[in-house]
């Protein structure tokens, strides 16, 4: 998901995008929330977004961000929107960063798909290290260091104080979690992928035992959240993969994604090269400290996250063998796969 200081408006057919009708919208905002909307509605489809779409909205006064499924989805687990507006909610009052919270629509007569509503959060999303270099090294370290302390008062929040109690099953979460990827893995096998059965299985016989539950994020890195002009965060985002579980499995993920490898002209984020940025031992002991968690075996987390990227690299690749997906770039993810497999062996054996 992208936001900026602006949102210009843009329209598709009959003034709405797609998935988003505007007067529908706009009905049930003045039924259900009378007098936030003062003006005609226009809206584009934001850029940046993974798997479900996202709007920016706005009356020419007042901003808004619209989170809705993919068309035609019809596996509402894996898009739950009540999930996502009940997480933001809850952490409102809570020193983690935010959108606002507006509205929750679970009834999909009015767009098509249950879908809700947050305040438009300011800032920007830093995903390459070009995109970087403009702020320059100690902007760079300044930013990163913070998203790591971010991660620390997001680990620290009671969910039981929130209301975030039943989010998820933090019983047997690494577990399960081994199961759900290798299952997609199978799902997903069209040639032979050597290693990846090998990193699958070392994952499994050096399970970790995890430490207290938390609130996960579940996609943890730079890109997910909105860097203000201060370079402060001003607000996390995307958060459909959150649940209650090991915490160091968002450690382990932003980790990976500082250690990647400079893949030239694939989509793949590069911001660990960037001038300035910590490496990854710098970020574990940062964690560390501010948490006070026992980080000893996030070589084992940082490997399971090399291994996750496999196997949803190699699904997108089968997709594209199949002629199922849409756009440029896709034509090279499947020459990603064996180096996340090489790199997530190579991470467990130097543990």
């Amino acid at each position: 998901m992208t936001a900026e200081s602006a949102l210009p408006s843009s329209t598709g057919t009959a003034g709405n995008p797609p998935g988003l009708d505007l007067v529908k919208l706009r009905t049930h905002l003045d039924e259900a929330r009378p007098g936030l909307v003062t003006g005609p509605l226009t809206a584009r489809l934001m850029p940046g977004g993974r798997s479900n779409l996202t709007y920016g909205v706005t009356d020419g006064t007042g901003q808004w961000v619209v989170r809705r499924p993919p068309l035609g989805h019809v596996l509402a687990t894996a898009h739950d929107m009540a999930r996502e507006y009940r997480v933001i909610s809850a952490l409102a009052p809570t020193d983690v960063p935010v959108p606002g919270a507006v509205l929750l629509c679970e009834e999909p007569e009015v767009l098509g798909a249950p879908f809700y509503v947050m305040e438009h959060v300011p800032g920007t999303p830093y995903r390459t290290a070009r995109q970087l270099a403009g702020l320059g090294p100690e902007r760079t370290r300044a930013a990163v260091l913070h998203l790591v302390d971010t991660l620390v008062a997001l680990h620290a929040v009671d969910p039981d104080e929130v209301g975030l109690t039943g989010f998820g099953r933090p019983e047997g979460f690494l577990e399960r979690q081994l199961r759900r990827w290798g299952k997609q893995l199978d799902a997903s096998r069209s040639r032979e992928l050597p290693g990846i059965d090998e990193l699958h299985g070392a994952l499994t016989a050096g399970l970790p035992a995890s430490p207290a539950p938390a609130v996960v994020h579940g996609d943890y890195r730079l890109d997910n959240v909105l860097l203000g002009p201060d370079d402060r965060i001003n607000a996390v985002l995307d958060w459909e993969m959150s649940t209650l579980g090991d915490p160091l499995t968002d450690l382990g993920l932003l980790v990976m994604y500082s250690s990647l490898r400079r893949l030239p002209g694939v989509p793949v984020t590069d911001s660990g090269h960037a001038p300035g940025h910590p490496d990854a031992a710098e970020l574990i002991e940062r964690y560390a400290s501010g948490s006070g968690r026992d980080t000893g075996r996030i070589a084992w987390y940082a490997a399971f996250a090399y291994f996750k990227l496999a196997v949803i690299l190699e699904g997108i690749h089968y997709r594209y063998t199949l002629g199922q997906t849409v756009g440029a770039g896709f034509d090279r993810i499947g020459e990603l796969v064996p180096v996340f497999i090489e790199d997530g062996l190579a991470t467990l054996r130097k543990g």
